[in-house]
C-alpha cells in the first residue's frame, strides 16, 4: 500500500518504521509505488499506481490505464474522484491510475519545468540554490515514459496498453499537447487541462503548423479543458481572472487551428468550465475528463 504526505509542494513519502508514540501515517489500499531509475535520464522516479475495486477478484480482466501528470496533486485527486463518481462500475468504467512522479531530489517546480516544457527559457529562474534552471526536457521525458514507464506498467499490472489516457494541467497540459504534437498514437485519449499554451511564445502553436505541414492525419480523441477566468479582464478588476496570459484565446486558437485540417481520425472537444480559474478549475476539468474518456458500459 502507499503511505504519503499530501500537499502539492509535498513529495510522496513511503511509510517507514515509525516509533511507538508516532502516529501511523496515511495509507491507501490497492496503491503501489514503483521507482524507476531511469537510464536514459540519469534521475530516479516514483511511479504511483491505483487499482481498482475488484481488481484482485476478476483476474482475467484488463483495464484501461489513465496515466496522469504532476502525481503529487492529480494522484489522490483522481483516485478520489474515480471512487466517488465511478461508484463501482456504474459511474465510470474501472481503471488502473498511473500517477507520474516526480524526480528524487527536485522540488516538483524544478522537475516538472524541466520535464514538462519542450523548449529552454532564458529567462527562468531557479527555485533550488546552487541549481541553474533547467527546462526544455519535454521529448526527453516523453521518450522516458515510452520506453521505461509502459514497459513496467505492462509488465505488472492487467492494463490494456491500446486504451491508454494522458491527463495533465497547465505545465502537464503543455507536455500532454507535446506528446499528441509529436507522437500522437503513444496515448489513444488526451484529456488536456488549461494548458500554458503561452509558453516560450507559443511554441506549441508553431509545433502544431510544423506537424501539419508533414502529416495528414493526427489520430487520437482530445479534450481541451480551461476555466472561464483564464482570461482577460481589465475592466472587472476580478482578481480571479489572469493578469498577463489569456490562456482561454490561446486554447480557442488551438482548437481551431486543429480543426481547420480535418484530420480524419482526429476527434476533438472543447469544454469551458464556467465560474473557475487556473488554480480551481482542475478538479471538475478531471472530472469531466474521466466522464468523456471513460464512460460506463
Amino acid at each position: 500500500m502507499l503511505a504519503f504526505v499530501l500537499g502539492l509542494a509535498s513529495p510522496f513519502v513511503v511509510a517507514a518504521p515509525k516509533a511507538a508514540a508516532s502516529p501511523p501515517a496515511v495509507e491507501l489500499a490497492d496503491t503501489e509505488v514503483r521507482t524507476i531509475a531511469s537510464t536514459a535520464l540519469g534521475r530516479r522516479y516514483d511511479i504511483l499506481v491505483g487499482l481498482p475495486e475488484g481488481y484482485a477478484a476478476q483476474p482475467g480482466r484488463r483495464y484501461p490505464v489513465l496515466f496522469v501528470t504532476d502525481a503529487n496533486y492529480a494522484f489522490p485527486l483522481v483516485r478520489s474522484i474515480a471512487h466517488m463518481v465511478g461508484d463501482h462500475g456504474r459511474g465510470l468504467e474501472d481503471f488502473v491510475l498511473v500517477g507520474l512522479g516526480y524526480a528524487a531530489g527536485d522540488t516538483p517546480q524544478y522537475s516538472r519545468r524541466r520535464d514538462y516544457t519542450p523548449r529552454g527559457d532564458a529567462d527562468a529562474r531557479s527555485d533550488m540554490p546552487g541549481r541553474a534552471p533547467l527546462h526544455g526536457e519535454a521529448e526527453a521525458y516523453r521518450r522516458f515514459v515510452a520506453t521505461e514507464v509502459f514497459p513496467l506498467v505492462a509488465a505488472n499490472y492487467r492494463v490494456d496498453m491500446k486504451r491508454k489516457i494522458l491527463a495533465g494541467h497547465s505545465y502537464g497540459g503543455l507536455f500532454a499537447a507535446h506528446v499528441l504534437l509529436t507522437e500522437p498514437t503513444m496515448f489513444e485519449r488526451y484529456v488536456i487541462s488549461s494548458p500554458s499554451l503561452w509558453y516560450d511564445d507559443r511554441v506549441v502553436l508553431r509545433r502544431e503548423r510544423e506537424y501539419a505541414a508533414t502529416h495528414d492525419d493526427l489520430p487520437a480523441d482530445v479534450l481541451l479543458e480551461v476555466g472561464s477566468y483564464e482570461t482577460l479582464d481589465p475592466v472587472a478588476h476580478d482578481p480571479r481572472y489572469n493578469r498577463s496570459k489569456d490562456m482561454l484565446r490561446d486554447l480557442r486558437l488551438f482548437e481551431s487551428r486543429l480543426r481547420a485540417h480535418r484530420y480524419p481520425h482526429l476527434r476533438i472537444e472543447t469544454k469551458v468550465v464556467a465560474g473557475e480559474g487556473h488554480l480551481s478549475v482542475f478538479p471538475i476539468a478531471i472530472t469531466r475528463g474521466l466522464q468523456w474518456a471513460l464512460p460506463a458500459r
